[in-house]
């Protein structure tokens, strides 16, 4: 089965792409993987420290998570699966790809703001004739109802 890689973060565009993942998949008997990453530096501090900040980032990512996979499942039809890795976003990208030969798209929302689409999507653009896979941009302030129509 292709499945859609979708990166949750706090972002507001990360509401798009997740949309527009579930609903493609819903369309074409695909999946979705959400992919959550942590950053190591949140937990440079003592080591009994580190891991309790650790664990709590692991809950409030699961909690964030629950809360788009319970729209999926009800509303697309779609049951996503949720990976955390840890370490730098674009890399943890890279190796989802690498790990999981069953994602065939990766999914990100572009930002709205005058800085541009992001960080991430912009260096995941500077990659792309080297991926594996395409990759789709979800504009920011797209409507739900053009995200429905173009699905």
């Amino acid at each position: 089965m292709r499945k859609f890689l979708v990166v949750l973060d706090d972002s507001r565009e990360c509401l798009n792409a997740m949309r527009f993942a579930a609903m493609r998949a819903s369309h074409t008997g695909g999946g979705v993987a959400i992919l959550a990453v942590i950053l190591p530096e949140e937990f440079n501090h003592w080591i009994g420290v580190g891991d309790i900040m650790r664990e709590e980032a692991r809950e409030r990512i699961t909690a964030h998570f629950e809360v788009f996979a319970k729209w999926m499942r009800d509303r697309q039809g779609v049951d996503p699966e949720l990976v955390i890795r840890e370490g730098d976003p674009v890399t943890e990208i890279l190796g989802q790809i690498r790990d999981d030969p069953e994602i065939g798209v990766l999914v990100l929302g572009a930002g709205t703001d005058k800085k541009g689409p992001g960080p991430l999507v912009t260096q995941m653009s500077r990659s792309s004739g080297s991926l594996p896979i395409p990759i789709t941009i979800v504009p920011g302030d797209i409507s739900k109802e053009k995200l429905e129509a173009i699905t």
